[in-house]
């Protein structure tokens, strides 16, 4: 048996790129085939272990073994809710909490999926990944559960996409159907052989980097928009003083519409703070002539963070005055609110626990 180098010493095969693990297996004398099947295990079977690779030579792996690792999450706890949604926290290999967030869907593309792709309306059954990017998150939101873990560190290529493999395996064991049943992803909250149409990423507003994204990627954008003033937006998200909406809204008229994707504004409605009838007037005067469309999310409470949920009444007076001026607006379900499915509950928790703390 070779001897294994220290894990920070050794590359993360799931991180690698292609190129990287041909060059690889270039270096350890294998045929050029061999990097084609290892992609393969690493990403379109999401393989755990070297070990379940099984057409692949063992002193090849016993090679890979020594000199790589291999990012394999460990789901370390799973919370199912009425509503089908299941909340995964993972541990990462250096014992941090992540989570991932299941959502089902099959009553249609309007029902809660604000990224649904309009090319596609006869699409019928959507299963959503709300995948993490970042161990916490540096943004500081107050209405976020996960800004009170700060920003520990960023996830690697392979931790991100291995979110995708770990609970495609468990839909599978669930019985859900196909190889590979999850359908959409979404990056958002705390900070993989999918197609750019059915991928979106969820910003706070870092306006520099608004339009190259859309310059350098085709995959949907989705902003966290949350206020409609300046005053109100930098008491509830600390960006707004580095980024004001202006400059926010005017990095949203430059970003690339090609395809005929639209940009959605998320606007989490909380009680008494930025759903009135004022705020939504001038939500719409904010969005006019551009091509987008808002997702109104009414608050999944976070204990201790003193927001509210402004209920269902509200939510519905909020969406028709944004349509009486012409907004196009959806309201997302709220999901899992029989289980810590507010973004970072359940992370934190992990967190405490693994530090003997109270939760």
């Amino acid at each position: 048996m070779l001897p294994l180098l220290d894990d920070a010493a050794r590359p993360d095969l799931r991180s690698l790129g292609f190129s990287e693990l041909s060059a690889l297996v270039s270096r350890l004398g294998e045929q050029p085939y061999r990097a084609r099947q290892l992609y393969s295990w690493l990403h379109r079977k999401g393989a755990a272990s070297l070990d379940a690779m099984t057409d692949l030579p063992r002193a090849f792996r016993e090679r890979l073994a020594a000199e790589t690792r291999l990012t394999t999450l460990a789901v370390d706890a799973v919370q199912q809710s009425s509503d089908g949604t299941r909340k995964y926290r993972m541990r990462t290999w250096d014992g941090k909490f992540i989570e991932s967030v299941y959502m089902p869907d099959e009553s249609g593309p309007q029902s809660f999926d604000p990224e649904a792709d309009e090319q596609e309306p006869d699409i019928r059954v959507r299963r959503t990944l709300c995948v993490s990017t970042q161990v916490g998150c540096a943004m500081g939101c107050g209405f976020c559960m996960t800004a009170t873990m700060g920003l520990v560190r960023n996830l690697t290529a392979g931790e991100i996409c291995d979110q995708v493999y770990r609970v495609n395996d468990d839909l599978r064991r669930l019985g859900v159907p196909g190889e590979r049943p999850l359908t959409n992803l979404v990056y958002m909250g705390m900070g993989a052989n999918f197609s750019h149409r059915h991928i979106t990423v969820s910003t706070s507003g870092l306006v520099p980097n608004i339009v190259r994204f859309g310059e350098d990627t085709q995959v949907k954008l989705a902003v966290s928009l949350n206020a409609t003033t300046d005053d109100q937006r930098a008491r509830l998200m600390p960006v707004d003083k580095k980024w004001d909406i202006a400059a926010l809204m005017d990095a949203v008229r430059k970003f690339p519409s090609r395809q005929g994707r639209r940009v959605t504004f998320e606007y989490v409605l909380l009680r008494d703070v930025n759903d009135s009838d004022e705020d939504a007037a001038r939500l719409a005067a904010l969005l006019r002539n551009l091509p987008v469309k808002v997702n109104l999310i009414p608050y999944n409470e976070n204990p201790g963070l003193g927001f509210g949920d402004p209920g269902a009444e509200r939510v519905v007076a909020f969406r028709k005055a944004l349509d009486a001026r012409g907004v196009t607006a959806m309201v997302r379900k709220n999901r899992g609110r029989d289980i810590a499915a507010a973004c970072g509950q359940l992370a934190v928790q992990g967190q405490r626990e693994a530090r003997g703390g109270l939760a």
